[in-house]
């Protein structure tokens, strides 16, 4: 009986890795929509999980009430009072340890992430390298499911619709009368960032084809958007301008196209079914974080013949000595034609 099934999924990391989350949860609930799933996860990303049937949030505060070993097993405490039958670690770090350990000591059914971090090494070392795809992290995760005894076929979820846009958006962006496209260029290191001068020249060929662009990115950078914003007419920043992630996401889910790094950005759009083009730096789509059910060729890559020691990291946190520049072998030419031949199906 699949009723009374009731799975807690750990994911506390950073937003594209939980936004990862959701094509997975969203084909768990379609093919088991008796069994329950709350997801813990830090508090700012719950609008990500909204609209997920059977999907509740909850809330773990691992800087304030749940922080250390004592607020940990606080946290376990209150996620046992939810009578779960099943634990899902799909993050598989200290803290996330600490707390299905508590669940196994107990006798719940436990499984955790395999992150395959042994061939992601060999394929980011310089010295025998292992040049292939490895799982993305949407099969590692589902199977965590599997391990549970839950088999899940990430190819079919239900439609996803596309959101009515909000009054707090429609302010920023006005009526949609035009394609829209969205550009997130920044990531959390700067191995992943296309040169912003490069970046302005695909901004400037876009705005010639009457496209209305979008600008996102974090209250940090926000100065940098406006100023590109003002030497262009058809680009609007949206940084400090939409109230949250959830008018953020509402008018992500309204593109026609995203244009990002290997950031969150890409798996927000991503998971809302919207066409996305990333480009790649020091990592590489191999290692298995390219945005879920985008062709091959949406992702853009340096020339790496000239670079043939990419990828140098997973996360971008490392660079090969002498890769800094490998994103200028991106032209802006390949980023728009790519672009235009992706609106024109």
């Amino acid at each position: 009986m699949l009723k009374n099934q009731h799975i807690i999924v750990f994911r506390l990391s950073a937003m594209g890795d939980v936004a990862m989350t959701v094509p997975v949860l969203r084909a768990f609930t379609l093919q088991y929509p008796e069994v329950k799933i709350t997801v813990v996860s830090k508090g700012f990303l719950r609008p990500i999980f909204e609209g997920i049937k059977n999907v509740t949030f909850y809330e773990a505060a691992v800087k304030e009430k749940h922080k250390g070993l004592l607020g940990l097993r606080k946290l376990y405490k209150e996620l046992k009072a939810l009578q779960p039958t099943h634990i899902a670690d799909l993050h598989n770090v200290t803290r996330s340890i600490i707390v299905r350990n508590f669940f196994k000591i107990d006798g719940f059914p436990v499984a955790y992430i395999d992150k395959g971090r042994a061939e992601k090494k060999a394929l980011t070392r310089i010295n025998n390298k292992v040049f292939k795809q490895l799982k993305t992290t949407h099969q590692r995760y589902v199977e965590v499911f599997e391990k549970l005894g839950f088999l899940v076929d990430i190819t079919n979820a239900e439609p996803i619709q596309v959101p009515k846009l909000t009054p707090e958006v429609i302010q920023v962006t006005g009526n949609k009368t035009q394609p829209w496209i969205g550009i997130a260029p920044f990531a959390a290191f700067a191995s992943k960032e296309y040169p912003i001068d490069l970046l302005e020249k695909v901004i400037l060929q876009l705005v010639e084809k009457k496209y209305l662009i979008f600008l996102f990115g974090g209250k940090s950078d926000a100065n940098t958007l406006e100023s590109i914003e003002k030497k262009y007419n058809q680009v609007i920043s949206t940084a400090n301008k939409l109230g949250g992630l959830t008018n953020e996401l509402n008018l992500i889910g309204n593109l026609s196209l995203m244009l990002s790094m290997d950031s969150g950005n890409a798996h927000l759009a991503a998971m809302q079914g919207i066409k996305t083009v990333t480009l790649w730096g020091s990592t590489h789509p191999f290692a298995g974080f390219a945005p879920y059910n985008q062709p091959i060729d949406y992702c853009l890559l340096p020339d790496l013949k000239q670079y043939p020691n990419l990828p140098c990291s997973i996360y971008g946190n490392k660079t090969c000595q002498g890769y800094e520049d490998v994103m200028r072998t991106i032209n802006p030419n390949t980023v728009v034609d790519k672009i235009n031949e992706i609106l024109k199906q």
